[in-house]
């Protein structure tokens, strides 16, 4: 599957200060929305006469900034604690010997200095100077006052300098640049390292080669609970039947299946490396005894259809857990009646269950939004309001976190 960039829907504020590695920023930026980000430009003074803001402005799609007054015949102005409140990270690239120094001593004499000491935001500086820039002690104790006040500091690269030295004082590449913010919030992730794995969808039981017994369930909240898990930084495995949406990006692994016994044995494959399992899967309870591997005509059609047992996906997951492992599932009821959800939690010996109602007007199966309440084997209970079911999932996945990191 394609990859998903821990940046995806980051808010980056890009600080370019006046260096001849400015025009790198227009490459920077790009990069850093391939990766998923939104990017907003501030600039000094001197960095506008190395690369125009137009030309930023057009790349990120967002009026550049660079000075205090925006109008001075109307009297208004950039309000510099709205952007610092702004970002996920302020990124200072180009960042060079003046910049450093006036972070470190806080003085406030361009719209970049102010930006940077209203931001609530972590900091990262790329440094970009000539050799001996560099080297001075004072730049040295610059960038280290900025470090130990928790400033990422990408180191610079060596290479040709502009002028006409070589050695230490090249700006880390943009492509440098956006994995190491990529890594950096990647470190961030609640869930990094736990590997997930989510039944999603229906099952289709085959009554002849194109009949089938099934239901509606689409597909959707088992894949807003993969993209959930995935963004706080999951390793996510699918296990879908025949769904109706397209699937996420970013999952380590998906397998199609038809049949209820195709995902049991799919689950019972890799249910063992599994941290955390969740039966979102709206899994047939039953199938035709017998089905025909042709289409049969209407006069051949039966007159009634024998039911078996399919397996129980979930109690099967539950009953072969490993120790540590965190088992969970939803329940679908057409009333609601929480105590059927409580009942099922225990009868699976289930960790937690989602409790959700086909009573909701547009919830439930197909549908974009649902309300779900939220049961764990403590005892206590959560109901998440009627809300898309992406949102639904980010709030679902924020409860289950103390509940995986307890054990």
């Amino acid at each position: 599957m394609a990859g998903h960039s821990a940046l995806a829907g980051k808010k980056i504020l890009l600080g370019i200060s006046g260096s001849i590695a400015a025009y790198k920023a227009a490459v920077l930026a790009r990069e850093l929305m391939r990766r998923g980000a939104e990017v907003r430009v501030v600039m000094t003074g001197a960095a506008t006469e190395f690369i125009t803001p137009l030309t930023l402005a057009t790349l990120t799609g967002h009026r550049v900034y660079s000075e205090f007054t925006e109008s001075v015949h109307e009297g208004t102005w950039t309000n510099h604690v709205e952007l610092g409140l702004w970002g996920d990270l302020l990124l200072v690239a180009p960042c060079t010997a003046e910049t450093a120094a006036a972070f470190a001593h806080g003085t406030c004499t361009n719209l970049l200095q102010a930006v940077f000491l209203s931001a609530r935001c972590p900091v990262a500086v790329a440094p970009a100077m000539d050799l001996d820039m560099y080297a001075h002690a004072a730049t040295g104790a610059n960038l280290a006052l900025l470090a130990d006040r928790g400033v990422q500091v990408l180191e610079p690269e060596s290479g040709p300098l502009a002028s006409g030295l070589e050695g230490k004082g090249r700006m880390m590449e943009p492509e440098s640049i956006a994995a190491a913010l990529e890594a950096r919030f990647e470190a961030a992730l609640p869930l990094r390292g736990v590997r997930a794995l989510l039944t999603v969808g229906p099952t289709h039981e085959p009554v002849d080669a194109v009949r089938f017994l099934g239901n509606r369930s689409s597909g959707k909240m088992g894949f807003a609970l993969c993209e959930a898990l995935r963004d706080a930084g999951a390793t996510v495995v699918a296990v879908c039947g025949p769904v109706s949406v397209p699937v996420p990006d970013g999952l380590d692994e998906v397998v199609h299946v038809e049949t209820a016994r195709e995902m049991h044995q799919a689950v019972v494959d890799r249910c063992h490396a599994a941290d955390l399992f969740i039966g979102v899967a709206a899994v047939a309870d039953v199938r035709p005894a017998a089905s025909a591997d042709h289409k049969l005509r209407r006069h051949e059609l039966p007159s009634s259809i024998v039911l078996v047992p399919n397996p129980d996906v979930l109690a099967a997951a539950a009953a072969a857990r490993r120790p540590g492992q965190c088992i969970g599932g939803f329940a679908l009821d057409s009333g609601r009646d929480l105590g059927m959800g409580w009942e099922k939690l225990r009868a699976k010996g289930l960790d937690f269950i989602v409790y959700n109602t086909t009573a909701d007007d547009g919830g439930a199966m197909g549908a974009d939004a649902g309300e779900l309440t939220l049961l764990t084997s403590d005892g206590n209970s959560h109901t998440f309001t009627l809300q898309a079911k992406r949102d639904a999932a980010t709030a679902l996945v924020a409860h289950l976190i103390p509940l995986l990191s307890s054990r």
